[in-house]
């Protein structure tokens, strides 16, 4: 079963990762909202947001149980379950079409697919008891990991009728995939056959390829990818930190040098190559970094996200704030204040959040490395 928090296995960076979005986005600059209007000290989650304004999200009850839900103008719609008690959201896309995952009768994790006119289907597992969906194309590709029989987590892609293709390893016994793209390339985390987990992206036709890691790493983690195949990311530095990265193929570019302190993971791209993702600075709570147009900007803590999950094709960047019970949603433009406080926070939109990452992977490396960064060429706003 997955951690209790945030619905996923586990977060690659060592946090939760949850996506937000507005109840109505041509009026969300109008006014606030944060959550899905739960009750009784319940806390919401967004997992992901489509050009409809149509949140995936999940409510999170006190006593710790997960539903899986849609959330829109201010209305919430159960998702349901495979026949257990829980569930949560991870994507969605265009076409309103939302993947996660949740439990059957037995108590066991699948991944579904949710359509409003099919209702929801599991999607099964590569022959294990458990599966876990991630990422949605446009056209209702998912990607996501689920256990074979050996009881080893693979990456896995979906075929024409919607059975999971196991997309293999890097020679070691498991990876984990956490994005695709509309040409069907899947990015993740892979195990080589020396242990050392590597961030991946498969192509149809051409397999699973590593992708390295930033100088005298020896761990990596890919998070997201967009369409034109930016790619996003973590690695660990031959410092033994974590640096977040973007690799375009060629070359990786160490986004966590420009923060300049801390540990930094990139958790989401837009088409327009736009990231954001999350940096922890001297032990403070984690705070927002976009990077954009060739700039770093680190948000100010009033100004940012406490969880940084999506960046939306509008600009949007979607996550949560902590309340000091709870989380809640909450979004803010990716262009960050000009003066050191809010002028009005009716000129923010707020959302829902969500989990995102990437996976029981680097849940488990971020208990084994401890982390930090080293760069300049920050903006701290």
């Amino acid at each position: 079963m997955p951690p209790r928090f945030c619905c996923l296995p586990a977060t690659v960076l060592g946090l939760l990762l949850l996506a937000a979005v507005p109840t109505a986005i041509a009026s969300a600059t109008n006014y606030a909202e944060r959550g899905f209007g739960e009750k009784d000290g319940n806390g919401s989650i967004a997992s992901d947001l489509n050009p409809a304004g149509l949140v995936a999200g999940i409510v999170m009850e006190a006593e710790g149980r997960r539903r899986a839900v849609t959330y829109q103008h201010g209305r919430i719609r159960e998702l349901g379950t495979l026949g257990g008690n829980e569930g949560f959201t991870k994507a969605i896309n265009t076409h309103g079409v939302v993947v996660g995952s949740a439990q059957t009768a037995t108590g066991a994790w699948h991944a579904f697919r949710f359509e409003e006119a099919g209702g929801m289907r599991d999607l099964g597992t590569l022959g294990g008891t458990s599966s876990y969906a991630t990422a949605i194309t446009r056209d209702g590709q998912v990607a996501g990991y689920a256990d074979t029989s050996d009881g080893d987590f693979h990456a896995f892609i979906t075929k024409a009728d919607l059975s999971l293709q196991d997309l293999g390893t890097l020679g070691g016994a498991s990876s984990y995939a956490s994005g695709v793209n509309i040409h069907g390339v899947v990015v993740g985390t892979a195990q080589r056959g020396d242990g050392y987990r590597r961030a991946f992206a498969y192509r149809p036709g051409a397999g699973m390829q590593e992708i390295g890691t930033l100088p005298g790493g020896r761990i990596s983690s890919a998070t997201a990818i967009n369409d034109a195949g930016l790619i996003v990311g973590a690695s660990e530095t031959d410092k033994r930190r974590w640096h977040a990265f973007a690799w375009d193929g060629k070359r990786m570019l160490d986004l966590g040098a420009l923060i300049g302190q801390g540990d930094s993971y990139a958790t989401a791209v837009n088409a327009a190559g736009h990231i954001v993702g999350s940096a922890h600075i001297k032990g403070f709570e984690p705070m927002t970094f976009v990077y954009k147009e060739g700039v770093m900007t680190v948000r100010r803590r009033d100004d940012g996200l406490y969880l940084t999950n999506k960046i939306t094709d509008a600009g949007l960047v979607v996550g949560a704030i902590y309340t000091g019970h709870k989380f809640q949603a909450f979004a803010v433009p990716s262009q960050a204040a000009p003066a050191p406080q809010r002028s009005n926070p009716l000129d923010w939109l707020v959302i829902t959040i969500v989990i995102s990452t990437s996976g029981v992977l680097l849940y488990k490396l971020q208990h084994n490395y401890r982390m930090g960064l080293l760069g300049a060429r920050t903006r701290f706003m």
